[in-house]
């Protein structure tokens, strides 16, 4: 039997030590370390991950179609951006970040919560799926827009989608969820995970209308990564550039009940204070106003050349606010 000596012991016992050290700080021996998201971080979710080699790498194949923001781009450019918002500009088709203020810092989305309702919709269901309305769909908070729904009535999801996000009915947005989901809370569980899988890590639903509660809240990136995706769907974008939306639907005993909506956008209303910028014309897109959540705006606008933009304002004080923002960072938009 050979012996040891005491100098090799310590050699070993500091080797072990080291080992364990090491296991700790990755959470777990043989697990990748994350990167945690950080608000005052100069990067975005997507600008590095970790490779293989251990070292950080840009994630240019799970980003390539993206715009990639730091905390604050070319924020110096419209010095009359309100200080408590946040606000972005992104040019899709070139994939760049025109304009960045404050776009990770978590803010209430109020009903641009309504998007990855739709989102989540459309990818789960046909749009002739056949929704009934439980008791669940009865909102008591005061204010709060709905459609009147009652217990029984039924519609497609297709006109389900249409009162969602032309309307903003938070009604339907529990209609839309307990059908789809089998619950509402099984439906909050695909909205988050789906979140996750669009890179939106700084992202957390409660419900599916955006009706305040603390730990409900997104930021002006995130929306942007939950709007773009939407845009996929000929459906959201159709919808979404209407605006006015009459249609019928049946209660529990099948009689036929009108109902006719009007866009909670000034921009589908032709209202004087969301005038575009010469040259500019926005598609759509979704509001969200709390009290919590101050005023909320994210559009699709296109140059002359038909070439989209995504423009997010969030936590404006009132809609003169939000629609002089919004035509500010509209104004960004490179002409032709």
């Amino acid at each position: 039997m050979k012996c040891i000596s005491n100098g090799k012991i310590v050699r070993i016992i500091s080797f072990l030590l080291s080992i364990f050290v090491v296991c700790i700080s990755l959470e777990g021996c043989g697990k990748t370390p994350a990167l945690s998201f950080q608000d005052n971080a100069s990067y975005s979710n997507f600008n590095f991950m970790i490779g293989e080699s251990g070292s950080a790498e840009v994630a240019s194949a799970f980003a390539q179609n993206l715009c990639v923001a730091g905390k604050d781009q070319n924020s110096d450019a419209l010095s009359s951006m309100n200080a408590g918002a946040a606000a972005a500009l992104f040019d899709v088709n070139n994939r760049k970040t025109l304009y960045a203020k404050d776009v990770f810092t978590r803010l209430y989305p109020a009903s641009l919560t309504k998007i990855m309702t739709a989102l989540v919709a459309l990818k789960n269901a046909k749009l002739d799926t056949i929704l009934t309305a439980s008791e669940n769909v009865t909102v008591t908070e005061a204010n709060a827009q709905v459609a009147g729904l009652k217990k029984g009535d039924t519609m497609t999801l297709d006109q389900a989608l249409h009162i969602l996000l032309i309307y903003s009915a938070n009604d339907v947005a529990i209609l839309i969820a307990e059908n789809i989901g089998g619950s509402v809370s099984h439906f909050i569980q695909m909205m988050n995970a789906e979140a996750k899988s669009l890179g939106a890590t700084n992202t957390n639903f409660i419900n599916s209308n955006g009706l305040s509660d603390q730990n409900h809240y997104t930021t002006a990136y995130d929306m942007y990564l939950i709007f773009n995706a939407a845009m996929q769907y000929s459906t959201f974008q159709e919808i979404i550039n209407m605006p006015v939306y009459k249609t019928a639907y049946h209660d529990a005993s099948g009689a036929s009940k009108d109902i006719s909506v009007s866009s909670t956008n000034y921009y589908m209303q032709n209202m004087s204070a969301a005038e575009a910028p010469t040259g500019i014309t926005v598609i759509g897109g979704k509001t969200g106003t709390t009290t919590a959540a101050g005023h909320c705006l994210i559009l699709l606008a296109k140059d002359t050349s038909g070439n989209p933009y995504i423009a997010v304002v969030m936590r404006a004080r009132d809609n003169d606010e939000l629609y002089r923002d919004m035509n500010e960072l509209l104004s960004l938009i490179p002409q032709s």
